[in-house]
């Protein structure tokens, strides 16, 4: 009887690590589809931009434009819907003088093709590599939200952009999935690894971390062991009632955000400072 439930116990676990890696995609990932004809529609000008791959896949963007622009905010969205609604985030950064520039990963809106992570990485270089022969690397501002953070920072650790915010970030996908996965064996079957924490020490550019005290999706404490992998070019911020989708309900996220945007010397009187600015 005991050799009989331990075959039906391991033949069980084995099928649960063979759902969870051929169906990890549907786990992590949460897209809005958009048929090719959708058009977008925002309050401000835009260009709708499509980026045509070497392996046949397609990458949607939007670009919005100010006149006069400080340079360019290139945004990392999250792992749901489509820039159809991630789009709206556009009015934080316009508002502040800086032209913004958002893609679909593949699967996402209209964005098509087959996704891994080291495709994910290679479709954000190449537009990396459009924006900066328009604005120059010194103009590019990279913002990685949630899931977009550690493509941000793959990014940023493989350039020079004048800055990385990163926003409500992991530590690393895997550290993150760790903690509901932790009876699998995540280091062999996941597919998407995303180390944040091995990226961060590459990059050089100022790097500023903001995230809330009530994230319980990723906690705080993921933002604060990035920070001190690069104490000597990052800055931690803190909001003490945001949770994890409602930084910008608060009018600390903006005040934050603006600092940060539009104070070019920042960076330098921050550097000295204590690692963590409390905003309450």
């Amino acid at each position: 009887m005991l050799t009989t439930l331990l075959m039906i116990f391991t033949g069980l676990y084995l099928l649960f690590i063979l759902v969870f890696y051929f169906a990890q995609d549907l786990f992590f990932f949460r897209p809005e589809k958009l048929p090719d004809y959708f058009r977008y529609r925002y309050p401000f000008p835009f260009d709708e931009v499509n980026f045509d791959m070497e392996d046949g896949g397609t990458i949607n963007g939007i670009h919005f434009k100010v006149p006069n622009s400080k340079g360019v905010v290139f945004y990392f969205k999250g792992n749901s819907r489509s820039i159809k609604g991630w789009g709206k985030f556009a009015k934080d950064f316009v508002s502040k003088g800086y032209d913004f520039f958002i893609i679909d990963y593949r699967g996402f809106g209209k964005s098509r093709g087959r996704r891994t992570e080291a495709i994910l990485y290679n479709d954000s270089q190449h537009v990396y590599k459009w924006l900066s022969a328009q604005y120059g690397e010194e103009k590019i501002i990279l913002y990685g939200r949630s899931l977009g953070s550690g493509i941000a920072a793959r990014i940023a650790s493989w350039n020079n952009p004048r800055m990385l915010i990163l926003d409500a970030p992991y530590y690393s996908f895997l550290d993150q999935v760790k903690r509901y996965g932790f009876i699998l064996p995540i280091n062999w079957i996941l597919k998407y690894h995303i180390r944040t924490d091995q990226f961060i020490t590459q990059i050089n550019c100022p790097i500023f971390f903001i995230h809330g005290l009530k994230d319980r999706l990723i906690p705080f404490n993921h933002s604060k062991k990035l920070q001190a992998l690069a104490p000597s070019n990052s800055h931690l911020f803190e909001i003490t009632d945001a949770a994890h989708n409602n930084m910008p309900d608060f009018a600390e996220y903006h005040d934050i955000l603006y600092d940060i945007l539009n104070d070019d010397q920042l960076f330098e009187r921050l550097s000295g400072n204590p690692a963590s600015t409390k905003r309450a």
